[in-house]
């Protein structure tokens, strides 16, 4: 890939936080979303941090299909659960203060679950996840998201990447966290790709007979003009369980839109009949079980420990080194670059100059 500039977390957290406010998110709500997009390169998951920055939110405020001021409404409510609006707001704000709601009723009654409706994009679904875990619970979320995945036999993009994402606490320094699309791939991984001149792995995206595509540009265009779709988890067709992946992805998608009324599948494509943008409406939910209300915190955390320590001592594959559980490589990604800083290819960095210059902010980066 080459021509990566390792850029500090304080300063890219800064420009983020400025840029946010500079284009209306609320200080306070600017310093989250900044986190929230960190925490995915915190991860090494490049394809939901920087690397969305500018195009996922700065530009879509600009063009007015979301608001930068998250106007957090609570719809119905009771002891253990609740339904929000987020009215188009920053997505991240919406999924902070709904895991919250979530996690203060899982303190007081053992569970907690929050549907919320009208949202953006939220970023890596891992983050609220670990808010709980963070407290000794077990966090889930999920999100729906533009259609990308085609069902089992079909060609067709009508499901969102769809995660579906656990956290859980353990006695080691780094909580279970399993946040994955329900896709072979998901389309951040692709912009990835296209940014950075690689190829998409073959079978993770189908064209208009089914066949594999593979360049990335390409894709990212045709699943926009709906010419191609995600592979759901499994591949494609039934034979290595692709029938799996895409009830998991279905089950996201109700679970998403039907406990708020929102809008699901092709209504999520943010355009209208004359192909102009419009604001995506996308549900999340949100769960938090307090471990507590079993047999205990430090009990669950100690036997979660050794189901992993077991996992990663059993016999190794050959020319295999070592066996990883959820998130462990994410753990180590963060051990790297924790002093190292954020690395940035020059498409990236590319797009920051233009948010820095065009929202004229005082930041020299040192790739410059």
């Amino acid at each position: 890939m080459g021509n990566i500039t390792y850029v500090s977390w304080e300063l890219i957290g800064n420009l983020m936080e400025r840029a946010f406010v500079a284009v209306g998110v609320p200080a306070d709500e600017a310093k989250i979303c900044a986190d929230v997009l960190m925490e995915s390169d915190r991860r090494g998951i490049e394809s939901h941090g920087c690397n969305r920055f500018k195009t996922i939110y700065i530009d879509r405020i600009k063009e007015g299909i979301q608001s930068p001021v998250t106007l957090f409404e609570v719809i119905k409510e009771t002891a253990t659960t609740a339904v929000v609006d987020g009215h188009d707001g920053m997505g991240m704000i919406v999924g902070y203060k709904s895991m919250n709601m979530a996690i203060e009723k899982a303190k007081k009654y053992g569970m907690g679950m929050v549907a919320a409706r009208n949202s953006t994009h939220y970023g890596i679904a891992g983050y609220y996840a670990m808010m709980a875990a963070k407290q000794n619970m077990i966090g889930i979320t999920g999100t729906n998201a533009r259609p990308s995945i085609a069902p089992t036999f079909g060609v067709e993009n009508m499901l969102g990447t769809n995660p579906i994402t656990f956290a859980m606490p353990t006695d080691e320094d780094f909580p279970f966290v399993l946040d994955c699309a329900t896709s072979i791939t998901q389309r951040g991984k692709i912009e990835y790709y296209a940014r950075n001149g690689m190829e998409t792995p073959r079978g993770a995206v189908i064209d208009q007979d089914g066949f594999p595509m593979t360049n990335s540009k390409q894709i990212l265009s045709d699943l926009t003009s709906g010419k191609a779709a995600l592979a759901p988890l499994g591949g494609i067709g039934e034979d290595t369980g692709g029938h799996k992946g895409y009830g998991y992805a279905t089950v996201v998608e109700i679970l998403s839109a039907a406990l708020q009324a929102g809008s699901f599948l092709r209504m999520l494509n943010g355009t209208n009949e004359d192909g102009g943008k419009i604001p995506y409406h996308l549900g999340h939910f949100f769960i938090a079980i307090d471990t507590e209300a079993f047999l205990g915190a430090e009990e669950f955390k100690h036997t979660a420990g050794e189901i992993l320590r077991e996992l990663r001592s059993s016999k190794k594959a050959k020319n295999q080194d070592r066996i990883y559980t959820a998130g462990e490589k994410e753990y180590l990604s963060w051990l790297e670059r924790k002093d190292k800083g954020v690395p940035l290819g020059i498409s990236v960095q590319k797009d920051l100059v233009k948010v820095r210059d065009e929202l004229n902010i005082n930041i020299t980066f040192p790739f410059e």
